[in-house]
């Protein structure tokens, strides 16, 4: 275990010293404010198209910390490892973390490292806790408005998507790569093109949009009506979730997030998602309403409306 942690996983993460193996890390904030979250991760497989396990825990935490508008600064990193993992593969994923945490400038200040028996842990395991420093505005699923426009940042289900067709060997011809990305420079963007007119933030991860926009719904005490013809999904995902029977509104993102905005502010955040990298294909889905609060309704492209239910049950299960 020593000769693991000191030859394989030090050297690949940043913020660790090999010199100094402490129980604790010791930060410095300068903020009165922080967000703090944690996440576990279980996906098979391991590697998928556009990334692997690795990719997967420094993004999610990021992006939970960013859901709060704050700035990611430290994260813990906790491997579970199945004995018999390959070492190779194990390396593949440090260097993955390694890569994710530089790329958004974020230390990784302390861990844990435990190997169970085989069959224990499907290869492996990782939980991560992160710190964040807020800044003067903090978005909250509680916050949403009557009004309010509904954002999404891309096209949804391509994680999901990715994943199921890598794990399940469908003979489907798509380049489909997962959508896994830190969202807080995006963030950035929008808060600073908004401020307090970008009420909430979700990122779609498991369960997707339905989850997403129902947890808004219940929590804010507020209807959404989304448009079914404006939700943007790539036509491979939805023909794969013609083929595998799901919806692509239930399919988890791992670098996907929906806002609900001031319509005043709404072009403004828009053009301003839409001017970085990670919302290129950003637009306006919907609006919060005040009938029917804690529900979601769709608007068919015959007019009609239906309920958008929140998800039940595990329907993909191990992708994020």
């Amino acid at each position: 275990m020593q000769e693991l942690i000191a030859q394989e996983l030090l050297p690949a993460l940043p913020g660790q010293s090999p010199q100094a193996l402490e129980d604790a890390a010791t930060i410095s904030i300068a903020t009165d404010r922080l967000a703090f979250t944690t996440d576990s991760f279980t996906v098979q497989p391991l590697v998928f198209p556009g990334g692997d396990i690795g990719t997967l825990a420094v993004h999610g935490t990021i992006n939970d910390l960013a859901m709060r508008g704050a700035s990611p600064r430290f994260l813990s990193l906790g491997l579970i490892i199945e004995e018999g993992l390959p070492l190779e593969l194990l390396r593949q994923i440090i260097k993955s973390i390694g890569a994710a945490a530089r790329e958004a400038d974020v230390n990784i200040v302390t861990g844990d490292t435990k190997v169970v028996g085989r069959g224990s842990a499907d290869g492996i395991f990782i939980n991560t806790a992160g710190i964040g420093e807020c800044g003067p505005h903090v978005p909250s699923v509680t916050a949403a408005q009557p009004g309010d426009k509904a954002l999404v940042s891309g096209t949804l289900g391509d994680h999901g998507i990715a994943v199921m067709v890598a794990r399940e060997a469908l003979e489907i011809s798509t380049d489909l790569q997962s959508d896994t990305a830190a969202l807080h420079t995006l963030v950035a963007a929008m808060l600073e093109a908004g401020g307090e007119a970008v009420h909430t933030l979700r990122d779609l991860t498991r369960g997707g949009l339905a989850a997403g926009l129902n947890e808004i719904a219940a929590s804010s005490g507020v209807g959404v009506l989304a448009e079914a013809t404006a939700i943007p999904v790539r036509a491979e995902v939805g023909s794969a979730c013609e083929i595998l029977g799901l919806s692509p509104y239930a399919v988890a993102n791992e670098g996907k997030l929906v806002a609900m905005v001031e319509p005043a502010a709404a072009d403004e955040v828009l053009q301003a998602m839409q001017s970085h990298p990670l919302g290129t294909d950003a637009c306006v889905i919907g609006e919060v309403i005040s009938e029917s609060p804690g529900m979601v309704q769709l608007q068919t492209p015959i007019g009609t409306r239906r309920v958008l239910e929140l998800p039940a049950g595990e329907l993909l299960p191990r992708i994020c």
